[in-house]
């Protein structure tokens, strides 16, 4: 059994969609960058090797300028993030939602084009959009797609999304990583609950699962998932207790990476919030202590 998780991460937004961020987005304020390099060196201090980028309508696409929003930035800032995590010999990742829902308006950063529901022509936008992010940030291995949280699509139409983003990422020479929703608790959550377990049974085995749960560990969970060979993350939220329970049972499952995520925006007046939380959490991740810069560079490899 590994001692150590190969990918320590954590999650930076330049932008984000859900329910609460929503109700501020005609007043959002835009990512800082100097929060967003400052917390790259807080994330290599505590022996952090990943970043996700939650890009979304955060940044102004050539191929798509009609997205851009008053807090949207330059492409110029994702190329100073990625220059200082590469300093750093932490991996980048980007992060672009492509979960349909009217409640929670995962992918309404793409609006207006949302609203084409899975033909052609969305898929054609989704990947110009993909392309440009990856002329940026040439990430070695990952692409996360989100999907979570997704109320408009059938369970046909919810594995046929996975397997088309997928299968444009593996001609890309990238590996596709996605929430899994099977530790929600809740009733009204169901139904991404049930999502996730259908296309367990659906899409390639080489998808990575990121298991969110913020309030316990549920075993089962990780075993069915070793069971099926899945590639397993953990995202667990922002309790000590809760990020080393998780740590632990990555650890006995096999699991590949565990996944920090503070759903706050990177700006000024969140800065003690932020970093605070990259140095107490980013520690609990690796249960023998900081690593070295020749150990990090060797682990991301």
């Amino acid at each position: 059994m590994n001692t150590i998780l190969p990918v320590r991460g954590f999650l930076l937004h330049i932008t984000h969609y859900d329910p609460v961020w929503c109700m501020t987005k005609e007043t959002e304020t835009p990512f800082d960058l100097h929060l967003g390099l400052d917390a790259m060196d807080r994330m290599a201090s505590v022996g952090l090797n990943l970043v996700l980028i939650d890009c979304g309508d955060g940044l102004i696409y050539a191929s798509h300028p009609e997205l851009t929003r008053h807090y949207s930035q330059r492409l110029e800032v994702l190329q100073h993030l990625v220059q200082r995590a590469k300093c750093h010999n932490i991996e980048v990742v980007p992060l672009l939602n492509f979960a349909q829902s009217g409640v929670f308006q995962n992918n309404h950063w793409f609006r207006p084009h949302h609203k084409l529901f899975d033909n052609e022509e969305y898929w054609r936008f989704a990947f110009e959009i993909i392309d440009e992010l990856l002329e940026v940030m040439q990430p070695s291995r990952f692409f996360h797609i989100g999907m979570d949280e997704d109320h408009w699509r059938s369970h046909r139409q919810y594995i046929q999304a996975i397997e088309t983003l997928r299968s444009g990422l593996a001609k890309r020479h990238l590996q596709t990583i996605i929430w899994n929703a099977t530790a929600l608790r809740k009733a009204e959550f169901e139904v991404f609950k049930e999502k996730s377990l259908i296309a367990e049974e659906a899409i390639p085995n080489d998808v990575i699962q990121v298991v969110f749960d913020y309030v316990g560990v549920q075993p089962e969970i990780f075993e069915r998932l070793r069971n099926k060979k899945f590639p397993i993350w953990g995202a667990p939220g922002d309790n000590p207790s809760q990020v080393e329970a998780m740590r632990d049972m990555l650890l006995k499952y096999d699991g590949q990476g565990i996944l920090l995520t503070r759903w706050i925006p990177c700006i000024e007046q969140n800065r003690g919030d932020l970093l605070n939380y990259i140095s107490r959490m980013g520690l609990l991740c690796n249960p023998i202590g900081p690593v070295s810069s020749a150990d990090r560079l060797a682990q991301s490899r």
